[in-house]
């Protein structure tokens, strides 16, 4: 048992947990809320499709680079401590959006939302080694993976109703300004009830692996969000072997700074540990599904002439699916043992495939039938529900609590980059497809060979993850028969 399992009692353990929650609540939502809003924003401020493109990038590409040393500030100085911070630095920014007179003002915001984003929303992920016994992790993932999965459907049902709504006349404005009244009820509430917990032996910060870990990520990350849109230039190329080269570097001055007796932002011997790296390819396929929710929303608005409102509210049985799924896990695991996280994989994988049939046998400008539609949804949010909680214990309990931050700040890194890929390959797919000409028929036809390249990603995910299950219940049998 933990120093913080000792001293704190379990209802106080859920309660904190539910104050850490909102860090992984408030990042996927502001990044998700955005898109319905872009089109009011456009009217408002005036702002051409690069601009357009960098109040959604730069707020992608800072929140990514940022993860890791997010995660690694709460093991060092405290996740308590970087958890409010980040919220304060969080609603300043948001502010900061909601009162921008110009697109750069707003640009300017949203990177600052990205950067204090990736300070509060490791601690949450961080703290469940930290602050529950081992009985009590699953329960805490699953909350975890709803929250988390919940935001970016909320996100975009929430900015439709923000911006039909029109409330106080603040239009789109309203999208940013709301996280205030949350920001502040958190820190009233939370600052008396949050104990602090951080690794032990905590030392200083490794300044250098920090500036090298967020140079190699702003070098693979920035091409991946950017270059698509500027159509693959010179410089897109070069960013990325420079990532490659930056990576070799990084790795070499962390394994350097281990032999010396240092503290790695990235410690080597914890990135070892068996299985790990698989986990995380498993991840970096997951968010496969970072894309559709972008491409969805410009089938329906594109071929389908939905408003941004009905847009919005279709994603409402995704969500159902999201809540349900993550609260099936405890039971579900009593059955499928550890392979829940394949089996909500491959529903997933069996959703997309089926909404690519049901979109290619409608004749475009017609919406498919809403039941069947809102079946796979549900299918799909289910299936991601199940995955996402089994996926972040996957990853996070290879590694001792100590560095429970940094692998918190990995895999979220990881999903962020994920969602990068996703949109720069699969968003690629989908614009070659489409072209110049953006028909009814033609962006029917581009989203359902997209849906398929989603499915395919996420088969190889669940295929993944299925290796690293069986030898997990191989190594669980040979433990039995030894103890016995």
């Amino acid at each position: 048992m933990s120093q913080i399992e000792a001293e704190v009692s379990e209802p106080r353990r859920w309660v904190m947990f539910a104050i850490l929650l909102v860090g992984a609540f408030l990042p996927p939502l502001d990044f998700f809320i955005v898109n319905v809003a872009l089109p009011s924003i456009q009217g408002d401020l005036g702002t051409g499709s690069s601009a357009e493109q960098l109040v959604i990038s730069s707020y992608a590409t800072l929140y990514a680079v940022t993860l890791i040393t997010g995660g690694r500030l709460g093991d060092l100085y405290g996740r308590g401590r970087m958890f409010f911070l980040g919220l304060l630095g969080f609603a300043a920014a948001s502010l900061i959006c909601g009162l921008a007179a110009s697109p750069w003002v707003l640009i300017l915001g949203r990177a600052l939302q990205g950067v204090t984003a990736a300070v509060m929303a490791p601690q949450a992920l961080a703290s469940v080694q930290a602050i529950f016994p081992a009985s009590e992790r699953p329960l805490a993932l699953s909350m975890y993976g709803a929250v988390f999965g919940l935001a970016s459907v909320i996100g975009q049902a929430l900015g439709g109703v923000l911006i039909a709504v029109d409330v106080l006349g603040m239009g789109w404005r309203a999208i940013f300004l709301v996280n205030l009244p949350i920001a502040l009820l958190v820190i009233a509430f939370g600052v008396p009830l949050l104990k602090e917990t951080r690794a032990r032996h905590a030392s200083k910060l490794d300044l250098v692996g920090t500036a090298l870990s967020m140079l190699s990520l702003t070098a693979l990350v920035v091409p991946l969000i950017e270059g698509r849109e500027a159509g693959w230039p010179l410089w897109a190329w070069l960013s990325l072997a420079a990532a490659a080269v930056l990576a070799v570097v990084f790795w070499r001055y962390e394994s350097q700074l281990h032999r010396a007796g240092g503290t790695p932002i990235l410690a080597p011997a914890a990135l070892k540990a068996p299985g790990l790296g698989r986990a995380l390819l498993v991840a970096l396929c997951f968010y496969a599904i970072g894309v559709f929710f972008l491409l969805f929303s410009m089938y329906m608005q594109g071929a389908l002439r939905m408003t941004a409102l009905q847009a919005g509210l279709i994603f409402l049985p995704f969500g159902a699916g999201f809540l349900l799924g993550p609260l099936s896990v405890p039971q579900l695991r009593r059955v499928l043992g550890g392979y829940v996280n394949p089996v909500g994989m491959a529903l997933e994988v069996a959703g997309f495939l089926w909404l690519g049939w049901l979109v290619s046998v409608t004749p475009p400008a017609l919406a498919p039938p809403l039941t069947s539609l809102a079946a796979i949804l549900f299918l799909i949010g289910f299936g991601q529900g199940l995955a996402l909680p089994t996926l972040m214990r996957m990853v996070t309990s290879r590694v001792a609590p100590a560095y429970s931050g940094m692998i918190a700040g990995i895999t979220s890194a990881t999903l962020q980059i994920s969602t990068s890929l996703s949109v720069a390959l699969i968003g690629g797919v989908f614009y070659t497809l489409l072209g110049d000409q953006t028909t009814a028929a033609n962006i029917t036809h581009a989203f359902t060979i997209s849906v398929l390249c989603i499915a395919a990603c996420l088969a190889v995910g669940a295929a993944l993850s299925l290796t690293l299950a069986r030898e997990s219940t191989l190594a669980s049998e040979v433990s039995g028969v030894r103890s016995s």
